[in-house]
């Protein structure tokens, strides 16, 4: 009987702290700019596994290139994340949070490279499976 109360009380307690630890990441994603520097890390450092949950189903990726703008969808965006996959960039990135409101928020991060500036400006929408990248528009100075 003491064997099964002691087995019992090892299940229960292997099974509590697995379902907290299971909880922590989505917790993570109701904070602002865990979205932020998940982009960041992605983009800056490859770290690209948490990325694409926080991708909404409709983000569009803009970027300026030359004199015309080339847009991309969640799908292609995904695809190619995995060409930057643990790939480092040589640049040192910011970000600045432009405005914030409760439902949404406008990020500037810039990625400085030794010859120019990529700038991101990163548009969230905070939603019931926390914060999600809607759009983002890049452009080079």
């Amino acid at each position: 009987m003491k064997t099964l109360q002691t087995l019992t009380a090892a299940f229960l307690i292997t099974l509590s702290m697995s379902a907290f630890a299971a909880g922590e990441p989505n917790k993570k994603r109701f904070i602002m700019t865990y979205a932020v520097e998940t982009y960041i890390d992605a983009m800056a450092n490859g770290d690209i596994k948490e990325l694409p949950a926080l991708l909404d189903s409709d983000v569009k990726f803009s970027s300026t290139r030359a004199d015309r703008v080339v847009t991309f969808g969640k799908s292609e965006v995904v695809k190619s994340l995995k060409d930057i996959e643990n790939v480092k960039q040589n640049c040192v990135s910011s970000y600045k949070v432009l405005e914030q409101n409760q439902a949404q928020a406008l990020v500037k991060v810039n990625m400085k490279y030794k010859n120019f500036t990529k700038v991101n400006y990163v548009t969230m929408q905070n939603t019931s499976n926390g914060w999600k990248i809607t759009h983002v528009a890049s452009s080079y100075n």
